[in-house]
This record gives C-alpha cells, structure tokens and sequence, in this order.
C-alpha cells in the first residue's frame, strides 16, 4: 500500500515541490520515498513522487520503478494478487523482469496489453505510467474505486494528480478554492457525489475508468462496468456453492504478503465470514461505552473463541471520539458524515500496532444485497398493485397527517423506484435543503442518480437498488472511510468480497436468492454457515453502530455542535435558524434528527480545517 503524487510542467525549485507534496502523503507509505524528476523541459516534463508501505518483495518493490529501456516510469498504489500469473504469462513473451513485486507486472503488462491490461488485474490499485519517448501520462484506478485517485487540470493545461488532495494542495500554483457545488449533493448523500469534489477544479478518477494525459489534454474512458446479469435458473444450493468457493479462493488470494496480515472483527457476517479464515491469527475490534447495542465487543469475543483467533479490543470513550473529530476530517480530504469512520479510525490504529495488513468485510451489502431497504421492493409489492391515481391520492391524504403507523408506507408506495430510493443514508430532499442553504442552488437528489438508474431499466427492483449503490454509496462513503481511516495509520486494508471473481458469482445469483425467508444476503448467509455458527452468520447488521442520537441530547455535545451552528462559516452557507431549530428539536426529544445534525457538523469542521478563517 502507497501514495504516490506528481504534476507536469516547469515549476520554481521543482524538486522542493514534489518533495512537498510527497510529504503530506507520508502516512500512506512511511517505509521509503522515491522520486522521478524527467530531464525534458516545458511542458513535456514531469515529476513524480512515492511513499511506499511496504507487503511485498520488501527489499525489491522500491519505486518509482522502471521497465528494461527505461522508456517507462510507474508508480502504483495497492496489490494485484495475480500478479505471479501475469508475471509468467509476460516472461513467455519474453519480458525480462528485474523485481519479484506485483508492482513490475504492471510496467510489463502495460508494454504488452496497452489498456487491455487492466481487465486482466485481479485486485486493487491506482496507478501511473508516464511514457518517456510520448510524453503522454497513463493513469487507472481499480474496479470498484478500493484505492483513490484525484487530478486537476491547471489554466494552462499541465496536469497535478495525488494519492490524496492535501498533497495537490502543496503545489505552488494549486488553487486552494471551496466548491460550493458539491455542498447540495454532500446534504443529501452525506458524502461528496463522485466525481466531483469539494475543492474546485478537483477530480476523483471514477472506479474502472482509465485517462490518458497527453499535450495538455485529459481524455478519461470506463474499461469496465458492475452490471448484474441474474440467471433465474440457478438453485439457491448452486448459488451457496459457488459464493463459498469464490469467496474462500478470494480469501487466499488477499492474503498474499510478505508481512503479517490480520482482519477486523465486528459482530456482523461479512467480518466474521471473513475471520473465519484466521485461525490463530489476529483479529481487532473496537465499541463504545454505552450499552450493548454500541458495543460488538463481546459478540466478536465469542466468535473469535469459536474460530481461534487472537481477538484485540479498544473501547472507546466519548471524548476520545469528540476529540479525534478534526483529525479524522484532515485525513478523508473531503467531509464525511458518516459516524462509523470514527470507529473505523480507532480499529485501524488498535490493526496497526500488531500487523501492517488487515482484511475486512466492505462490499457484501452491495453485491449479496445486505442492506434491510432491500426488502422494500417485496413489502410494497401488493399495495403497487393499486392504480398510481389511488395510491398518489391515498399519499397526498398521509401527508397532511401527524406521524401515525403506516404513514411512510402509503408516502413511499405511491412513488416509483426511482422517486424513492435514492441511495442510502439519503439525508435532505430539494425542500429541505433550499430551507437550509444560502445562496446555493438545491438540486432534486433524483436527478442526481438518474442516469445510474438508466443502465438497468428492465432490471428487478432489489438489483437497480444494489448497482446504485456500487456507484454512489460504495464508492463515495464505505470505500473513501476504508482508506483514509486505515492509511491514517499506515494500515493496509483488503476486502476480499470486492474481487472480480466474487463480483463474477454476485452478479448470477437472482434477487429470489439475495433477498428471502425474512433476510438480506440470504445466499450469502448460507455460504457463511460453512465456516461460522448459524446464530453469527444470521445476525442483523449492526455496522458500527454509534450513539450519535444520545451523545446530542446531552448539554455538553449540545452546546459543543450549537457554537459550530453559529460559527462564521455556518453563517456564510447555511440559515443558522434552520441549523438551530434542527438542533433543539433533537435535543427535546420531538423529533430524531442526528444524522441531519452530523451532516452538517462534520462539514463545518472539515471546512474550518481545509479553509480556516484568516
């Protein structure tokens, strides 16, 4: 696991430069660093820079590295855990290799397949190759979007890319500029909407997408999509065996290091089918202070028993979530308000005193169907039955109601697929956020995800459902906490349920199989019973629960978030009346309005640490 950054162009001192930049990175790689200044001039030139973690090859993985000419340079950001196949395939055409890491078969892949390469990768990565002789800068970034990539495009057409945004932001001639934009998606999403981010000018390279940078001009293409292709005629025993399989081989697959890897532990079936696999090994988990349904600590500790796993615990305290707020918004580049990042933050700091490698459970809600909004589709089956007239009538009636029992269903059962789900943790619709914002335009948040939608018009409900959030959800909010939070620590994180030959059996098995007998990922479940109790492997999903709710019906949190609300930076995007009265809703009990509350606040303090007041 790395970081690397690099930008195109003359610059004062340059080699000062990209040492600057290389540095705000030290966190993702502080092993060893590497630098590549080329000898062109103007425009042709380049400078790159790389911190490595290093898991593989410990001796021999340095970068940047070179190919037999030197006519290319790459730096790379992750593992390819076929890169012992591809490595023997390439060296059959006679490639010469100079390394044992995964890192060269890049290189030689690259001068072998062009573009082809990527579809030929199993696992994660960012990646760079600047060509010597064009002058042209490749770059690719992973399936699913595990590992990240960003890049701007300055006035006058050189190119600044990095690892993380902060190390861009230490370029000279970077503008440092707040994207009011991307503040209408982040209340409706609680993340930034890919590929846009809240520093103008500023891109994420989407996941399994590819640019190409050459005379001044970027040019980004998709290599591949996550498109789900039910077969309705496979059992649900075919589908049990074929997820055990592909999962265990995954799991192998991961595991190849030359470090010790462990795996983090939560009471939930995707982490415990995953430790399942440790034996003897290590397992972390951490929880909060504030009764059972906030700590996993205990169920975890029983699996771990079960299994034979070295089982590692941190609780943690409220202040020590309190005050690890700032730190943690520095190191997601962009707000989150998600508040299990938190809790991530603190297991990947707990992982990285023990081993420098974990496995975790992130992506088997999206490509099992885990998520409990899954079942909506079945629930609201008969009551769609109803002519659109009579239920838009019935949902008009509700609405002027008081909330009652059976209000939200007759509201959303008058709504397509498309009205209703619009991803999840949806926070604000367009009303709400005109009520709250300042000077900033509202969007519909449906407008926002239609076009995903129409990839899979003719496809069942559940599926549209899960293709979304692989392309919005995943990859904006699970993926982006999973890196940052474990690279804080100089931890590097695999997730094994995201792997292409996973996906590949995912993407079969019908929505009779992903969503039955009253529960999610049901398939999946069963699979998991192979390795870990019924009880553990039918267990509803906690996801790092944390008492945000009971934390802002307290004096003390209260008055903490209420003097954010009245900061100048509350007042200069948002009503601070509407903030106030969201606040004291909550905090009197008349309504729950914690994670609107967050959302906001989490912005508020990423804001204040990327653009204090001077």
């Amino acid at each position: 696991m790395c970081g690397f950054c690099g930008f195109s162009g003359e610059v004062l001192n340059r080699d000062e430069v990209i040492r600057a930049m290389t540095e705000k990175i030290t966190h993702r790689g502080p092993d060893s660093e590497g630098y590549y200044l080329s000898e062109d001039i103007g425009c042709d030139s380049i400078a790159i820079g790389f911190r490595r973690l290093s898991i593989i090859d410990l001796e021999g993985g340095h970068q940047p590295i070179f190919n037999e000419d030197k006519s290319l340079v790459l730096v790379f950001n992750g593992e390819i855990y076929n890169y012992r196949t591809l490595r023997a395939e390439l060296i059959e055409k006679g490639h010469v290799f100079s390394t044992e890491s995964d890192s060269e078969v890049l290189l030689h892949g690259f001068e072998e397949w062009k573009e082809g390469l990527l579809t030929r990768l199993r696992g994660m990565f960012a990646f760079a190759i600047w060509d010597t002789a064009s002058h042209s800068l490749f770059i690719a970034r992973d399936y699913f979007g595990i590992k990240p990539m960003h890049y701007t495009l300055l006035p006058d057409r050189r190119i600044i890319f990095a690892s993380e945004i902060k190390s861009m932001a230490a370029h000279p001639d970077f503008k440092c500029e707040f994207n009011e934009n991307a503040l209408d998606g982040y209340l409706s999403f609680q993340y930034s909407v890919p590929d846009e981010t809240f520093f103008k000018n500023v891109y994420c390279l989407p996941p399994s997408h590819y640019l190409w940078y050459k005379n001044g001009e970027i040019s980004v293409n998709r290599y591949w999509d996550p498109i789900f292709n039910p077969d309705e005629s496979m059992s649900l025993e075919e589908a049990v065996e074929e997820i055990d399989r592909a999962f265990t081989d995954s799991v192998e697959a991961h595991r190849i290091s030359d470090v010790e890897v462990g795996c983090f532990l939560s009471s939930g079936v995707d982490s415990s089918y995953v430790a399942s696999y440790f034996a003897g090994q290590k397992a972390f988990t951490v929880g909060f202070d504030n009764g059972s349904h906030y700590n996993e600590c205990e169920y975890a500790a029983t699996l771990a028993k079960e299994v034979g796993i070295q089982h590692y615990t941190h609780i943690i305290s409220d202040e020590e979530y309190w005050n690890s707020l700032r730190s943690v918004q520095y190191h997601m580049d962009q707000p989150l308000a998600d508040p299990s990042c938190i809790a991530l933050y603190f297991v990947s700091r707990l992982a990285s005193q023990y081993v420098k490698v974990v496995l975790s459970g992130e992506g088997a809600d999206e490509l099992f169907g885990g998520y409990r909004i899954y079942h909506e589709p079945y629930s609201l089956a008969g009551y769609q039955k109803l002519p659109r007239w009579l239920r838009k009538a019935l949902a008009a009636v509700a609405s002027i109601l008081p909330p009652v029992k059976g209000k939200s269903f007759i509201i959303r059962g008058s709504k397509s697929l498309e009205e209703r789900f619009i991803g999840n943790a949806y926070l604000f619709n367009k009303r709400e956020k005109e009520r709250i914002l300042k000077n900033i335009p509202a969007t519909d948040p449906a407008k926002m995800v239609a076009s995903i939608y129409e990839k899979t018009k003719g496809q069942d409900d559940v599926t549209r459902m899960q293709y979304l959030d692989i392309n919005r959800w995943m990859v904006g909010d699970i993926l982006l906490k999973a890196d940052r939070m474990s690279m804080a620590h100089s931890l590097e994180l695999r997730v094994p349920f995201l792997d292409r030959e996973v996906f590949a059996v995912a993407s079969r098995i019908p929505a009779k199989h992903r969503i039955a007998a009253g529960t999610t990922k049901y398939a999946m479940r069963l699979a998991a019973q192979k390795h870990i109790p019924k009880e553990s492997a039918n267990k509803p999903k906690l996801g790092f629960p944390v008492p945000i709710r009971v934390w802002l019906r307290q004096e003390k949190y209260y008055n903490i978030v209420k003097s954010e609300f009245l900061s100048p930076a509350a007042e200069r995007f948002f009503n601070t009346g509407e903030l106030i009265r969201l606040l004291d809703e909550h905090f009197k009990g008349k309504k729950d309005n914690s994670r609107k509350i967050w959302t906001i606040y989490m912005f508020l303090l990423w804001y204040n640490v990327y653009f204090p007041e001077k």
